[in-house]
């Protein structure tokens, strides 16, 4: 089998010529757009219209700052975020701190799947274990494209993939556009009660993805290489800083049009807490042509989602284990819980949902590690954040844990 960049210490450098082209933010942004948003975005604007529409503008610039670090991270030190944390435990903390990470990325698996195998039954009526057996089949063969000379390969495959999400879930609101006003009055923050908060943090929750932080050093590593001297670093730095802007600006807009199409078309419609009963309101609001297009772009969700969570897997178990699996090693292994949820018959909506309260506990440990690094002037060099930008980077941090805290005691203590 081929190397892989993960198997593969000799990474060149690659040139400037591309640099600017979409690129590691784009496969990053991937999980900005995976099922668990479709589920939270579309409850939130079913169940109380505008209102949390500022949720995820905040996540958006939040996710913003956040993946700007991670990429500049990889850039300047020229190793992944697992990788910097593995070599600063001791053996059996390293190994503790891979357990709760690797729990993260099954469960971030386990939602790709569903929302993956969810599309198919939608769209085909295939049974929801043979849908899950077919997202891992196809996850397998495009995750085959992620060798070393295949990288590119890899993400001009993704964004095609992205290109039909975001397809897929504008088309309602396009179909049905919603008032200036009453969106445009969904900016300013506020909330009415405790399941707003819980929503609130669901959104949040599922929006800033701890797979996504620990991935997107490595993609940075994985395409631009290692040893830049510092004009070609700086460089490289602004254009990351394009690719990220650029990659979320697009993952915002789709979630902010799931919301509104939802807010718009499915406000007090019964049944429309599920991902299914989202689907036959929005074909008997807005037509079979766009519930196709929302199912289409949920399946492209799924599959996009879970191959980039098997190669953010691989990375974590690398930095932290300093063991190297093949891809498809991990991809049978992580699609196990997820076809073991299908067979079970739980709910897979809520399957979803829980999915997003196992991911928020993982999040401090991937935010503060990479926000500390960041503003580290012995590992950043001149590259170091600025005083502003560590200010909003740990109020950022601050916030995204006190609201995942929050959907924690809510969910738990069984409040709202």
């Amino acid at each position: 089998m081929p190397k892989t960049f993960l198997q593969g210490r000799d990474r060149r450098v690659f040139p400037l010529r591309g640099v600017l082209l979409l690129g590691p933010a784009f496969v990053a942004s991937v999980a900005y757009v995976d099922p668990g948003n479709v589920a939270a975005n579309l409850t939130a604007g079913a169940r109380y219209g505008y209102l949390l529409v500022w949720v995820l503008v905040a996540a958006n610039l939040m996710a913003v700052l956040i993946q700007y670090q991670s990429a500049k991270l990889g850039l300047v030190t020229g190793r992944s975020l697992p990788e910097l944390i593995g070599g600063k435990l001791p053996a059996g903390r390293r190994r503790a701190f891979w357990v709760q990470a690797e729990v993260v990325a099954a469960a971030t698996d386990v939602a790709e799947v569903i929302g993956g195998a969810l599309a198919l039954n939608l769209l085909f009526g295939t049974p929801l274990l043979l849908g899950g057996l077919i997202m891992g089949a196809a996850s397998m063969l495009l995750l085959s494209l992620q060798t070393r000379n295949r990288q590119h390969l890899f993400e001009r495959t993704i964004l095609v993939l992205l290109a039909v999400i975001a397809a897929g879930f504008t088309a309602g609101v396009l179909a049905n556009p919603p008032a200036a006003g009453p969106a445009l009055g969904g900016l300013v923050p506020r909330l009415e009660g405790t399941d707003t908060v819980l929503l609130a943090a669901s959104m949040l929750g599922a929006t800033v993805m701890p797979h996504a932080i620990y991935l997107h050093s490595a993609l940075s590593v994985h395409r631009h290489g290692t040893g830049h001297p510092p004009s070609h670093l700086r460089r490289l730095i602004r254009a990351a800083r394009v690719d990220v802007i650029a990659a979320l600006a697009l993952a915002g807009t789709v979630n902010i049009a799931m919301l509104l199409a939802a807010a718009s078309s499915l406000r007090g419609v019964e049944g429309t807490e599920t991902i299914e009963g989202a689907y036959s309101a929005i074909g008997q609001s807005l037509g079979p042509v766009v519930a196709a297009a929302f199912a289409i772009g949920l399946l492209a969700s799924g599959l996009a989602s879970t191959s980039v969570g098997s190669y953010a897997g691989a990375v974590i178990m690398e930095g932290l284990l300093r063991i190297r699996v093949r891809l498809w090693v991990r991809r049978v292994t992580t699609l196990l819980p997820a076809l073991a949820i299908l067979a079970g018959g739980i709910e897979p909506t809520m399957a979803l949902v829980l999915s997003q309260v196992v991911l928020s506990m993982g999040i401090p440990f991937a935010l503060v590690p990479l926000v500390r690094a960041s503003a580290d002037r012995r590992l950043m060099g001149d590259h170091v954040n600025s005083k502003a930008l560590s200010i909003c980077s740990y109020v950022s941090a601050g916030l995204i844990i006190a609201l995942n805290v929050a959907l924690l005691v809510l969910t738990f203590t069984g409040a709202g």
